[in-house]
């Protein structure tokens, strides 16, 4: 398994002035979703959510956004957040400075819904692969999110109960949960998060938008 579903605080620590988790002290989780908005599963997503009354992050990759945007108005229409994901979920570390600007700036237009509000829009790198010029560039246009619990469900070798143990045990107050709305892990969400809800729904925890 090459990624943890813990952060290492040592990440947070080197990169402060991106957003890892919020308030240890408040009993809040933050749900956000990865690479849709697609049909396969984004409208499982949201339905789960609506059943549950819970309102999420989506981070959106700004091609599907294009391809599908009857889905990305249900997202934003159910009263969740969206951020900007790139256009083409673009792998940073491999990426040109100006390019990976450019295609965040693509994203930003695809994801028009988010233009005029008074936060700072959202971005999450995709992979969590993002460079320092890179962060020094888009820092001062967006919030940059990154998570301090990732779910795995896109590990295909990860069992749906396994996935849903392990996202359950990183979890602490305050954190910022990934998800995704993509293939890869549709058996996965769909086992895991409504359990996951209910789980820390008995604990008293509420679940909120960034």
């Amino acid at each position: 398994m090459w990624y943890r579903h813990r952060t290492p605080t040592i990440l947070q620590w080197f990169y402060p002035s991106l957003t890892w988790h919020r308030s240890r002290s408040e009993k809040s989780i933050y749900l956000t979703f990865d690479d849709g908005p697609i049909p396969e599963i984004t409208p499982m997503v949201l339905n789960t959510l609506k059943q549950y009354d819970v309102k999420a992050t989506f981070f959106c990759v700004g091609d599907n956004a294009k391809k599908h945007p009857e889905l990305l108005s249900k997202v934003i229409e159910a009263g969740h957040r969206i951020g900007n994901h790139t256009s083409q979920h673009l792998d940073g570390w491999k990426t040109e400075l100006d390019s990976y600007v450019h295609n965040i700036e693509s994203c930003d237009e695809q994801l028009d819904q988010i233009k005029g509000s008074e936060l700072l829009p959202l971005f999450r790198p995709p992979y969590g692969k993002i460079g320092s010029r890179q962060i020094n560039r888009v820092k001062h246009t967006h919030q940059i999110v990154m998570w301090d619990v990732l779910s795995g469900d896109f590990d295909q070798s990860l069992s749906p109960e396994k996935c849903l143990h392990n996202t359950i045990k990183a979890t602490r107050s305050g954190s910022i949960v990934v998800f995704h709305d993509n293939v890869k892990a549709k058996e996965n969400v769909i086992h895991a998060l409504p359990r996951y809800i209910d789980h820390f729904r008995e604990l008293g925890f509420e679940f909120k938008t960034l």
